[in-house]
């Protein structure tokens, strides 16, 4: 099988690469280019040229054509201004999450086929199993809500990666079965020390090369100079909300309360300092306040863009961090298994995530005309609007969604 392979200058990939090549396949690689601006990166970190220079010396090694790609106005269109209109609405994106359904997975599958290939890998921690869909309801043999049988197709199980500490599976939420049927994670079975071994002992240049850090394909970087390319410094006030607040509000009744943000005016705290804009603030966010004066750090628990607040609370168990449901809008619900697709009145017990590398979560899905209701067992902190919820059966991630 011809396959391409996301060549990104990392051991991850330069691995993947490596164990296709073994398995007899026709390896192409492909590096692509996302991104030219600096502005707002940190000096070493991603450095683009020489993550190619690397690259380009790991498929000579491997002694697989090369190719570079440059899909950086697709990067700027799709993720990069998506991530400045989000920050801008006072939401927090994961452009990973988008960069895997917009870039990977779609623009740069794209031209992987264009050379001929039938199938793209990469170096993510994650697993893909081929299985038959399950029966529908009642036995019928169609699936009545779509114009396919679902059950007569094969279906693509996403699943975690066996390393816990490196599962990805998180990031790959939004893809879609077509997606899944084109890509290919050879290194999901494995754990990161495997990979490094491995690396180290075919000789690859990207052996000890330290993983890259921040925002796919940017890197790391000091995100309010970063959005000031295109969202405006303005001074406003933070308000401390204090814990008796809250003993003041009535418990929730229904779905829509439980999974309603807690929502503050400027009266109901106290003046403690000020900030350059509130929409480079993110909830559960200790770092960059600047507000002295108290025992422990504070947090932002909220912020109002309208009005350029950061309403922030102190300590780590300060309850304003904490809420037990969440709303994923109709519109915004992905089922990577289509073919378990939850109906309006449903419920269903998963495990959930609601960011990388949280331990995943028991909570009760509800399905309403809305959209999904998810309440969880215990309080989950730092829930932010515009991170993704993913909720999984096992190992298997089953859907996702944006979280309102």
């Amino acid at each position: 099988m011809k396959i391409a392979v996301g060549l990104s200058g990392g051991v991850d990939s330069s691995v993947a690469a490596l164990l296709l090549k073994q398995q007899g396949h026709e390896v192409i690689a492909m590096f692509m280019q996302n991104w030219h601006d600096t502005t707002g990166t940190l000096y070493g970190d991603c450095p683009w040229k020489d993550d190619l220079a690397i690259a380009q010396l790991v498929a000579k090694k491997l002694d697989i054509p090369f190719h570079f790609i440059d899909l950086s106005a697709e990067y700027r269109q799709k993720v990069v201004d998506y991530l400045f209109s989000e920050y801008e609405k006072g939401r927090t994106p994961n452009p990973d999450v988008l960069c895997n359904r917009e870039i990977k997975f779609d623009a740069f599958l794209q031209a992987a086929l264009e050379l001929g290939a039938e199938k793209v890998a990469t170096g993510h921690y994650a697993r893909i199993e081929q299985v038959k869909g399950e029966k529908v309801k009642g036995g019928k043999e169609e699936n009545t809500l779509y114009p396919s049988p679902f059950n007569r197709l094969p279906v693509y199980r996403l699943l975690a990666g066996i390393d816990p500490n490196k599962d990805q599976s998180y990031f790959l939420c939004q893809l879609s079965q077509e997606q899944l049927s084109k890509a290919l994670f050879p290194i999901g079975h494995l754990h990161k020390s495997e990979v490094r071994k491995l690396a180290a002992e075919a000789g690859l240049p990207s052996a000890d090369k330290k993983d890259s850090q921040g925002i796919c394909f940017v890197g790391k970087v000091d995100l309010p100079v970063f959005l000031q390319q295109q969202l405006a410094a303005k001074d406003g006030d933070i308000i401390e909300i204090f814990p008796s607040y809250y003993q003041q509000l009535p418990p929730p009744q229904d779905l829509k309360e439980i999974s309603t943000p807690y929502s503050y005016t400027i009266s109901a705290g106290k003046k403690v300092g000020t900030h350059h804009g509130a929409h480079f603030y993110t909830i559960g966010q200790r770092h960059g306040l600047h507000v002295g004066g108290h025992k422990e750090p504070l947090f932002v628990i909220a912020t109002d863009v309208e009005r350029n607040v950061v309403y922030v609370g102190e300590g780590q168990q300060h309850p304003g961090l904490y809420r037990k449901g969440l709303l994923i809008t109709a519109g915004e619900i992905h089922w990577v298994r289509r073919d378990v697709e939850m109906t309006v009145g449903e419920q269903r017990r998963y495990r959930v995530r609601i960011r990388y590398r949280q331990p995943l979560q028991a909570a009760t899905l509800h399905r309403r005309e809305d959209g999904m209701y998810i309440v969880f067992d215990k309080p989950q902190r730092g829930m932010a609007a515009g991170q993704f919820a993913a909720w999984y059966d096992g190992d298997e991630l089953i859907g996702s969604g944006v979280i309102h």
